[in-house]
């Protein structure tokens, strides 16, 4: 994934509610907002979770109490979901990727061919679920949240043991929504430093400003939840970006990544004529005869920056003036001769 261009993953999630046409129209959202790919997630509710294994926090508050199971079974995406799924997305010229919870869901991924496979910050530590996903040996993103660095070293190595080293790492804060207090970004370059791999950031937060800083600070690739509507029953609606955001962060995040530039200071070809008009030249103070001996009484330092640069008043200091220089007029070394 490293690449000059930032990645942006438009994240439907779960927000297709399970129905397929607003699947369609997520990925239709997308498209439009100029991200690269959309992301499901894919599961089967009795392979991810027990019976009575309770919600989220988050979850509970958006979607009432209950099970994980009852919540994720109206949540699942059938293998008929995903082939016609992975047509409209190539029809439309977005990538499709998803994120398997599962060992079934990934052979399910596989036949859809999928290029890229993310992990969820929940599987960080299900070292046979990344060895698996390692072995069809195609890229993998790695979502850290909750994780130390610790842990994430456990994940890599397991990844690697496959002989699979196309790991990208985002940094995530496993809150849904993540506030600001929370975001910890600089763990992010903590995490590039640490086991020099591309890096980015899943975002969980209100709002765009925390993913344009992560391209700022150099995040490859971006995550971000959207949705249709934020009101819509659900439990990640609320935590998502409408359409009109989702859009205004990707071209936000376009302007960024042009604004970075390639890190070599030096004047800009925009900047060539603003240079002329705003530096300085020197030129003579006063009026100043023909066999002068110039000081630095003499000189004056005044735009436009045409003529010899201030920088080198005192090879100029101690010359003599070989023509009558007017006042205003250019000091240099065609009007000047040394004593």
């Amino acid at each position: 994934m490293n690449t000059n261009k930032v990645f942006i993953i438009a994240e439907a999630g779960v927000n297709h509610n399970g129905d397929l046409e607003i699947a369609k129209q997520l990925v239709d959202i997308a498209v439009k907002s100029g991200a690269d790919a959309i992301k499901f997630q894919s599961f089967k509710a009795e392979n991810l979770v027990t019976h009575e294994a309770p919600k989220a926090e988050y979850q509970t508050k958006t979607t009432g109490k209950g099970s994980q199971f009852d919540l994720l079974k109206k949540l699942e995406l059938s293998l008929d979901n995903h082939i016609y799924l992975k047509e409209y997305c190539d029809r439309k010229s977005i990538m499709l990727l998803s994120t398997p919870f599962d060992f079934e869901s990934v052979e399910i991924l596989e036949k859809i061919d999928i290029p890229i496979y993310k992990i969820s910050s929940g599987d960080l530590t299900n070292i046979p679920l990344l060895k698996f996903i390692a072995r069809k040996n195609k890229p993998i993103i790695l979502s850290t949240g909750m994780a130390n660095l610790g842990e994430i070293e456990d994940a890599i190595d397991a990844i690697k043991s496959e002989k699979n080293d196309k790991i990208s790492i985002l940094h995530c804060t496993s809150n849904y929504p993540t506030e600001y207090n929370n975001v910890n970004l600089k763990a992010m370059i903590t995490m590039k430093e640490a086991f020099k791999l591309p890096i980015g950031y899943s975002d969980h937060t209100v709002g765009t400003e925390v993913s344009i800083a992560a391209v700022a600070l150099g995040a490859e690739i971006i995550e971000k939840h959207f949705t249709l509507d934020k009101e819509m029953e659900g439990p990640d609606h609320r935590a998502s970006l409408n359409p009109e955001e989702l859009r205004n962060m990707v071209l936000s995040i376009r302007n960024i990544e042009m604004s970075l530039g390639d890190g070599i200071k030096k004047c800009e070809k925009s900047e060539e004529n603003t240079r002329l008009v705003a530096r300085k030249s020197i030129v003579a103070l006063r009026d100043i005869n023909e066999s002068t001996i110039l000081t630095e009484r003499d000189l004056a330092y005044k735009r436009p920056g045409d003529g010899l640069p201030p920088k080198l008043y005192m090879n100029i200091v101690g010359r003599k003036a070989s023509k009558y220089i007017s006042k205003d007029e250019h000091i240099d070394f065609e009007n000047t001769e040394q004593v």
